[in-house]
C-alpha cells in the first residue's frame, strides 16, 4: 500500500482534520513499524463507512476514555450500551421506517380491537390493561435488548472468565512490557493504557466488548424478522399488553401474497393471546427466567477450545475474538442438570405456543379466510427459527423455540373439545395442573393401529397428529433436525431454511 492510499483512507474514515492527525502519527512511527504497516494489503482494510459506524457505536457504548473502559468492566459481563448502539444501527439501516404512518397505524389498531373481541369468545383470560404498542424495528430493539442481556449475562460472565483465564495463565508470554506482543500483536504492537496493564483486566474488556458486539448484531438482525413482542415465546417488553412491529408485518404480508388485513389480524391474535396468557399466569415468566438461568449458569467452557479460538484470532480486537464467544465452538456438552432444565424449558415453550396456536385458530377461523396457511407457516417458523435466532443460540447456548408445538396444540384442542374452554384455561392456574406432553414411548404406542384409547391425562394418543391425520411423527422436530444438519457453523444456509413458502393455491 502506498502512502497516499493509506493517507486517503484515514481521511475518509476520520475526516480531514483527524485523518491528517492520524497520518502524522503514523509518519512519526519508527521506520520498521511504519514499513510493516504500509506493507499491508489494502483490500483487508475495513470500509470507511464501517469504521465510522463502529466509532459511533463505541462512543455510544461509553468507551471514550480509560475511566469509561474500567467502569464498563466493573458494571457487568456485557456492555449493554454498546450492544444497543450496534443493534440500533442495523435496525435503522437502509429501508427501515423511523415511524409508523397513520394508515398502517389505523390498520394495526383495528386488528388489535377485533382480535380482542374474537378472543373474548374463546378464552377465559381477560384483555390486558393498556394499549398494544406499534413499534418500529428500532423500537423493538430498545424495548427488548435489556431482557436479552439479562438472559445472556451468566453465559457472558463464564465466557469473560474463560478468556481472561486462558490469556493470563496460558498465554501470558504474549504480553510484553506495556504492550501486546507475539501472536496477538498484529501489524503494530498495541500499547496498553495506564490502568489496564493487568492482562486479565484488558482481556475482560475485550471479551465484554466482543460479546456485546455479537449480541448487538444478533438483535439488529432479529429486528428485521420479528413481528410481535412475543415471537420468541417470552415476555420481553415491559409493556404487558405487547406490541406489533408494523413494518415487518407489512413486509411479511407482501411476501405471502395474502391480504395485509388478514395477516395483521392473525399476528394481532397471536400477540394478544400471548399477552393474556402471561398477564393471567403470574408464575409463567418467573418460571422461564429460572429455567434459562439454571441452564446458563451451568455452562462450562472448554479452555483448550477457547485457547485454540484465540490462537486463530488475527489480532486482539473484538471482531477477532468473535469465535471465542460462540458456544457451539467452546462450550462443553450439557450436564445432566442442564439437560433437565432444557427439557423443561422446551416443554413449557411448547405448551405456551401450542395454547396460543389453539386459541388463535379457534378465535380467527370464522374471520380470516387464509388462517390455515398462516397457521402452518407460523408453526414451521416457530419450529425451525431463523439465522438471527441461531445467532442467539450461539450466545445463550440454547434454542429458544418449541420443538413439539404441533403435539401441544393438538393436546390443548383435545382438552377444549372434551372439557370446554374454561377448563382448558384453568390448567394454567398452577404448574402441576398443566397437561403432560407425550413421551417417545407414548408416541410409539399412539402409532399402533389398535390403540384408540385416550389417556386420562391430556397427553393423549392423538397429540402427534398432523393436519393430514397422521400420528406418531413429530413433524416440527423432524423438519428442524433436517435443516440443522444442513447448516454450516455460522448458522447460515444457501437456501431458504424457513420452509415457509406459501402455497400458490390459497383458494382451496
Amino acid at each position: 500500500m502506498d502512502e497516499n492510499a493509506i493517507r486517503q483512507w484515514l481521511i475518509e474514515c476520520f475526516g480531514p482534520i483527524q485523518g491528517e492527525m492520524a497520518w502524522s502519527q503514523i509518519a512519526n512511527l519508527p521506520e520498521p513499524i511504519r514499513e510493516q504497516l504500509l506493507s499491508q494489503d489494502p483490500s483487508r482494510l475495513p470500509k470507511p463507512a464501517e469504521v465510522q459506524s463502529m466509532m459511533q457505536a463505541f462512543t455510544a457504548g461509553g468507551l471514550n476514555t480509560m475511566d469509561d473502559m474500567q467502569r464498563t468492566v466493573q458494571e457487568g459481563p456485557i456492555n449493554v450500551k454498546l450492544a444497543t448502539s450496534i443493534a440500533l444501527q442495523q435496525a435503522n439501516g437502509e429501508g427501515s421506517d423511523r415511524t409508523v404512518n397513520a394508515e398502517q397505524g389505523q390498520l394495526a389498531r383495528r386488528a388489535v380491537s377485533e382480535a380482542n373481541l374474537w378472543l373474548d369468545t374463546v378464552c377465559r383470560f381477560d384483555p390486558v390493561p393498556g394499549e398494544v404498542q406499534l413499534l418500529t424495528r428500532s423500537g423493538w430493539v430498545e424495548g427488548t435488548l435489556d431482557a436479552w442481556a439479562e438472559f445472556a449475562a451468566p453465559v457472558a460472565q463464564s465466557m469473560n472468565d474463560a478468556v481472561a483465564s486462558v490469556m493470563s495463565e496460558r498465554l501470558g508470554d504474549a504480553f510484553g512490557d506495556g504492550e501486546v506482543a507475539g501472536m496477538f500483536a498484529g501489524p503494530v504492537p498495541i500499547p496498553i493504557p495506564e490502568g489496564m496493564k493487568d492482562p486479565a483486566q484488558l482481556i475482560r474488556l475485550l471479551a465484554n466488548t466482543s460479546f456485546a458486539m455479537q449480541l448487538g448484531k444478533a438483535a439488529g438482525a432479529m429486528s428485521h424478522e420479528v413481528r410481535g413482542s412475543f415471537d420468541q415465546g417470552l415476555a420481553l417488553l415491559k409493556n404487558p399488553a405487547g406490541a406489533l412491529i408494523v413494518q415487518n408485518i407489512m413486509a411479511y404480508a407482501d411476501s405471502l401474497d395474502i391480504p395485509v388485513a388478514e395477516v395483521m389480524a392473525f399476528i394481532a391474535l397471536q400477540e394478544l393471546a400471548h399477552a393474556r396468557l402471561f398477564a393471567a399466569v403470574p408464575w409463567l415468566m418467573p418460571r422461564f427466567e429460572a429455567l434459562i438461568g439454571k441452564y446458563a449458569r451451568g455452562i462450562t467452557i472448554d479452555l483448550d477450545a477457547m485457547e485454540e479460538q484465540l490462537r486463530d484470532a488475527a489480532s486482539m480486537d473484538p471482531d477477532s475474538l468473535s469465535g471465542a464467544v460462540n458456544l457451539t465452538k467452546v462450550g462443553i456438552p450439557d450436564t445432566p442438570e442442564q439437560q433437565e432444565a432444557l427439557a423443561s424449558l422446551e416443554n413449557l415453550l411448547a405448551l405456551v405456543e401450542g395454547w396460543v396456536d389453539c386459541v388463535t385458530w379457534k378465535a380467527g377461523m370464522a374471520h380470516i379466510p387464509h388462517i390455515e396457511q398462516l397457521r402452518e407457516m407460523s408453526r414451521r417458523e416457530r419450529a425451525t427459527g431463523g439465522p438471527a435466532e441461531r445467532t442467539f443460540a450461539q450466545l445463550l447456548g440454547m434454542h429458544l423455540r418449541p420443538k413439539r408445538m404441533r403435539e401441544a396444540a393438538a393436546l390443548w384442542e383435545r382438552i377444549g373439545l372434551e372439557d370446554g374452554d374454561d377448563a382448558r384455561d384453568t390448567r394454567w392456574s398452577h404448574p402441576d395442573l398443566l397437561p403432560v406432553m407425550p413421551t417417545d414411548d407414548d408416541r410409539s404406542i399412539a402409532s399402533a393401529p389398535d390403540d384408540a384409547e385416550v389417556d386420562a391425562r391430556p397427553a393423549n394418543t392423538d397429540a402427534g397428529s398432523g393436519d393430514d391425520g397422521t400420528t406418531g411423527i413429530d413433524w416440527d422436530a423432524e423438519l428442524s433436525k433436517l435443516l440443522d444438519e444442513g447448516l454450516p457453523d455460522d448458522g447460515t444456509s444457501d437456501g431458504d431454511s424457513s420452509g415457509t413458502e406459501p402455497s400458490d393455491n390459497y383458494d382451496n
